[in-house]
């Protein structure tokens, strides 16, 4: 009786998901409508490095190849990098003319600060002190995104023709070998079923996120909102940033990128791992009460789907039974149902659907690591920095 219950628990909430939240499970949200500028505004690309020595040859050169009518320059922040990210970046420019580019570093980062907005702090200022004057967008871009020769022209388009103060688009993921397969789709499932683009991009919607691998920010927008000194300490810095333009009265867009993609690598399960549990617990707010309700959470939305239908037809032939199997089936048809727009947005096999309790699973246990890792002293670490819930620090 109570796995029945459970598993009637599931499907409701699954009928909920599916109808009223956001139509999450849509992968149709690209650019909003545009048209050209009748002149187009000046925009400063700000590129937080550190140690990208690896994805900065795929990434750069489409940054320096940006056919943008206007003016246009790029600040490479390198961030303490040991692995020569700035010496390759000015060999990079050096090899292929394009976009003028800039190398600054700003020093290790003052408590209070992650290392990504210390670094976007400096470049932003540098970019707003140049010579040329303060540019009227900011593109802050990370070092692993590589975009299509128009996308700078076709971010500033979106922004100019909706009146946006900020347009962030999610770069596709690489998705090559089998745990990239498994993980990333479902990765940006899950970001969607938290944070509905549809939600978001409503005026005066309260729901408020950015994806950080590509952020159009209006220069105006960020002065009042105070970015970056105002979310100074966000771990999660694209939901801080977005949620931070919002309150000071800006309108956001978030959608899914066509010509934008990151080329980081995540070959193995490890390093999927590590770059979900680093920030998990921190998306809970370090509360452990938020954290008991997400295990319990997915494990009812995700993990008794599967475990109805199975122990429903196992069991021995009965009304109970029959009704176990059938609300857990419908739940997990429903499941595999939206997240097949996410696969074939990804270019996957329809049959990695059936798979995503599995993958779900592998998410609570990187919750789970998460929280571990923060009691431990540990927190939100990312290539050799570790950074404490903010009031700690």
């Amino acid at each position: 009786m109570g796995l029945l219950i459970a598993a009637c628990a599931s499907l409701a909430a699954w009928l909920w998901l599916t109808l009223a939240q956001g139509m999450f499970w849509r992968t149709d949200v690209r650019l909003p409508p545009r048209t050209a500028p009748a002149r187009w505004p000046s925009v400063a690309v700000v590129v937080p490095a550190r140690d990208e020595a690896g994805v900065l040859p795929l990434s750069l050169p489409s940054l320096l190849a940006q056919d943008y009518p206007g003016e246009a320059r790029i600040v490479l922040v390198d961030d303490g990098s040991t692995d020569g990210t700035a010496a390759l970046a000015r060999r990079l420019a050096a090899e292929q003319p394009g976009l003028p580019l800039s190398v600054v570093s700003p020093g290790d980062p003052p408590p209070g600060w992650t290392g990504k907005l210390w670094a976007l702090r400096h470049g932003i200022g540098h970019a707003r002190t140049a010579a040329a004057g303060a540019p009227e967008y900011l593109l802050l871009t990370d070092a692993d995104i590589a975009h299509e020769p128009d996308s700078l022209r076709e971010l500033v388009a979106a922004a100019t023709s909706a009146g946006l103060d900020l347009v962030s688009q999610m770069a596709r993921l690489r998705v090559a070998g089998f745990w990239e397969r498994l993980v990333v789709p479902a990765f940006v499932y899950f970001f969607a079923q938290l944070y509905p683009f549809r939600r978001i991009n409503r005026p005066a919607s309260r729901t408020a996120a950015a994806a950080g691998g590509c952020v159009l920010l209006r220069t105006d927008a960020a002065v009042r909102a105070g970015i970056p000194d105002s979310i100074r300490q966000a771990v999660i810095d694209d939901v801080s940033l977005a949620r931070a333009v919002q309150r000071s009265g800006g309108r956001i867009w978030l959608g899914l990128a066509e010509r934008v993609d990151s080329v980081r690598p995540y070959p193995a399960l490890g390093d999927l791992w590590r770059m979900v549990s680093r920030s998990a617990y921190a998306q809970l707010r370090h509360r452990p009460l938020l954290l008991a309700g997400t295990v319990a959470g997915l494990a009812l939305v995700y993990l008794v789907p599967p475990a109805a239908l199975f122990a429903g037809l196992a069991g021995p032939p009965s009304a109970g039974s029959a009704a176990t199997a059938w609300a857990g089936g419908l739940a997990w048809l429903l499941m595999a149902g939206t997240y097949l727009p996410m696969l074939r947005y990804y270019r996957q096999p329809a049959a990695l659907a059936p798979l995503l309790p599995l993958t779900a699973l592998l998410y609570l246990l990187m919750t789970l690591d998460s929280a571990v890792q923060h009691y431990r002293g540990r927190g939100a670490a990312w290539k050799g920095r570790t950074y404490a819930r903010p009031s700690d620090a």
